[in-house]
């Protein structure tokens, strides 16, 4: 039997945080302030459901569609503010479920679960439906990890296609010279 638990969260936005995650060096006075505005009012939107069924739980958050329309909006109209609300809708995500699972924000990534039929019933019934591979088929900005937290790559579905997981070089940002992919290995 499936069941689900809102959880009451108040993710809290770190400047430097999100500039590293939107890989902005530099935001301008007007743009913080349009950020910091829409952080207020979509945090109050979010999502966030501990998940349970069969023994097995999950932890969902996500944003609503109007989000969604929020920054496609903003990409027709100034692509570099779109640019910059989709990574808040993004991070904002991310945020809440740090807050809820720490060691999320130590590895930096939240492992998906594989997506057997007891997870797929369990979102679907808790208003998030998935297609089989266990991607929300209705919501962009969305985040689903176990819960409690059970490991990192080890235990995520994803990581055959995951450049962090599965070592592939295009992931690295930077590479300092003498630890290029292949030299001292």
């Amino acid at each position: 039997m499936s069941a689900t638990t809102t959880l009451s969260i108040e993710p809290y936005f770190d400047l430097e945080e999100f500039m590293n995650h939107s890989r902005e060096n530099r935001i301008d006075n007007q743009a913080l302030e349009k950020l910091l505005e829409l952080w207020e009012n979509w945090s109050k939107l979010l999502t966030a459901k501990k998940i349970e069924n069969d023994g097995a739980s999950w932890l969902a958050v996500w944003l609503p569609e109007e989000i969604e329309t929020a920054v496609d909006e903003a990409w027709q109209t100034a692509p570099s503010l779109g640019y910059l609300l989709n990574a808040l809708a993004q991070y904002l995500s991310m945020s809440a479920i740090q807050e809820l699972i720490p060691q999320v924000a130590q590895g930096n990534c939240a492992p998906a679960p594989a997506p057997d039929l007891r997870f797929l019933q369990a979102l679907d019934g808790a208003g998030l439906p998935c297609r089989e591979d266990g991607t929300p088929r209705d919501r962009r900005y969305a985040v689903i990890t176990h819960y409690p937290f059970k490991g990192g790559c080890e235990v995520c579905n994803l990581i055959s296609r995951c450049p962090k997981g599965s070592g592939k070089e295009d992931f690295a940002t930077v590479v300092l010279p003498g630890y290029e992919r292949g030299v001292n290995d």
